[in-house]
């Protein structure tokens, strides 16, 4: 799952009842079960350059998040904005990791492309404290080091490839550095997103995305676009309306429930793509893909927990903490 997905989305969960509670975390599984469609769409299309995917993903996201701004009354001041920079940076680094991320899916089974997706949270951490300054104490560091253990397990089957010296290999080895240099990228945009937060909207920082990536996916038109089949070009719209849908139910997780709660789901999709890569492609997830996609998991449920846990810290300080002056 791209980064602007993961990131924007900022709501009053934290006053929602049970039911509420519930509904936010129905429509993450159902998030997560639409961007494994997504995934699966991009997949089934074949070997398609990665500029023209992203073109497809980011273009036609935009007609639901659109129709849905609309019904909202909100579209007049979506796209309003003092940091129309900040957006086209974003954007940019988006676009690579969407680029890498699709060119890693047409390469490798859908599993394991799934699952090396999950070393992105681990990857903020470390991008937190290098670029940011933030405090990281030894109990995320931990997690960070024994997740990225669980990377190397899944990668490292394709990486002894390298020996084999087959074709197929070799592009099982460059997918597999794809998705990891996929993954880092989309931890630097999470850092720009969580910038852009601060004071933008959700349905800014959206349709910002998207449209500037359908422009600068539109620069790759000269370095190897190809005619698409029919079958191909309904795949790939099919995608990016459910990438657009995918921000929307999102939007509506976090509006019903804590980040906290909602976050852990995510990882449902492992078990979607081992189930989705077996009916649709025949891909049988390894020995290396489950152990090392559930330590990857836990790596990562580990350091929401660890937020939570900080973030309740932060809050009872500050109340305990006396006004000043």
């Amino acid at each position: 799952m791209s980064a602007e997905a993961r990131a924007e989305p900022q709501g009053d969960g934290g006053h929602a009842g049970h039911h509420s509670t519930l509904r936010g975390i129905v429509l993450k599984i159902v998030l997560v079960a639409v961007f494994v469609g997504m995934q699966t769409c991009i997949k089934a299309a074949g070997d398609v350059p990665a500029g023209q995917i992203v073109f497809f993903r980011s273009f036609f996201a935009i007609f639901p998040i659109i129709a849905f701004l609309a019904s909202k009354r909100q579209l007049a001041t979506a796209f309003a904005t003092k940091r129309p920079f900040n957006h086209v940076a974003r954007g940019i680094v988006g676009v690579g990791a969407m680029g890498l991320g699709f060119f890693a899916l047409t390469r490798l089974p859908l599993p394991e492309a799934i699952t090396l997706n999950y070393a992105q949270p681990l990857l903020v951490v470390v991008f937190s404290s290098i670029f940011l300054g933030e405090a990281i104490r030894v109990y995320r560091w931990s997690a960070v080091a024994i997740g990225l253990v669980g990377v190397l397990l899944i990668s490292w089957p394709k990486l002894t490839l390298l020996r084999s010296g087959a074709a197929l290999g070799d592009q099982e080895v460059l997918g597999v550095i794809a998705a990891f240099a996929a993954a880092a990228i989309s931890a630097i945009a999470m850092l720009l997103v969580r910038n852009l937060v601060q004071t933008e909207k959700t349905a800014t920082i959206v349709l910002w995305f998207s449209s500037t990536a359908s422009v600068l996916s539109l620069l790759t038109l000269p370095f190897g676009w190809q005619p698409l089949t029919p079958v191909q070009a309904a795949l790939l719209v099919v995608a990016g309306f459910c990438g657009g849908l995918g921000q929307i139910l999102m939007t509506a997780a976090y509006r019903h429930a804590e980040a906290s709660v909602v976050a852990p789901f995510e990882y449902s999709s492992m078990i979607l793509g081992v189930v989705v890569g077996y009916l649709v492609f025949g891909d049988v997830a390894s020995l290396n893909t489950l152990a090392g996609g559930l330590i990857v998991v836990a790596a990562g449920i580990f350091i929401i927990w660890r937020e939570r846990q900080l973030g309740l810290e932060r809050t009872r300080t500050r109340r305990a903490t006396p006004p000043q002056g």
